[in-house]
Parts: structure tokens; sequence; C-alpha cells
């Protein structure tokens, strides 16, 4: 198993960008946002399209790692496992929200929309 390199940490932006990155958690922890209550692993599962179980697991591993979400275990048969947020993993919120904002003004300023004859508008 290769391990992966540490994030440079003598930038504090690359030390915060680290606990989020990649293409998953910003949309797990954004679907717990909004849900407000604790989760099943299925409930993530079917709320997240494109995410396999393998990767669903891997993220919430690390994210628990970093103390942002919570995994807490049910001793009833069938097995109940639900994730929460941590007041850790609630702080991101307006983070994200901004990055969110940000993304809208300025990552679709180029896109092309169509009307329905199917001729390009802006």
């Amino acid at each position: 198993m290769t391990q992966m390199p540490c994030p440079r940490m003598d930038c504090a932006v690359d030390a915060a960008m680290s606990v989020f990155e990649g293409r998953w958690k910003s949309v797990i922890l954004c679907r717990m946002m909004r849900e407000d209550r604790p989760l099943r692993f299925k409930e993530l599962a079917e709320g997240i399209d494109g995410i396999s179980a393998r990767i669903l697991t891997k993220q919430l591993k690390e994210m628990e790692s970093d103390h942002l979400i919570v995994r807490r275990e049910y001793a009833e048969s069938p097995p109940r496992v639900e994730y929460s947020l941590t007041e850790r993993g609630r702080s991101l919120g307006p983070i994200l929200k901004a990055i969110a904002e940000w993304g809208r003004e300025n990552m679709f300023l180029n896109r092309v929309t169509f009307d329905v004859t199917g001729s390009p508008s802006d």
C-alpha cells in the first residue's frame, strides 16, 4: 500500500484545503449539512450520484480521522451505523458556501445556454 505524501503545511490555506480536498468530501459535507441529521451509509450513497461504496467508505474514514464527522454504531440486529457532522465539520459550512458562490460567479462565465429551439443564446 503506497502512502499519500503529506500536504504542505507551511501555508494555512494548503492545510485547510487538505481537509476537504478531492472530488467527494465537499459533496459529502454539503449533503450532510443539507440534511442536518445523522445519516446512514445507504442514505449517503443513494444521495450522491456516481460515488462507489468503496470510495464513500474511504472518504468517510478520512473525514472521521480529520474529526469532521462522527461514526456511531448501534448494537442492534441488523447492525446500524450513522454518520453525523462534528462542530468542526459544521464550521466548514460558511467556507463551502463561499466557495460555491465564487464558483457560480466565476466558473460559468462562458457557459452557453440553449433556448427551446436549440439555438445558442447568452
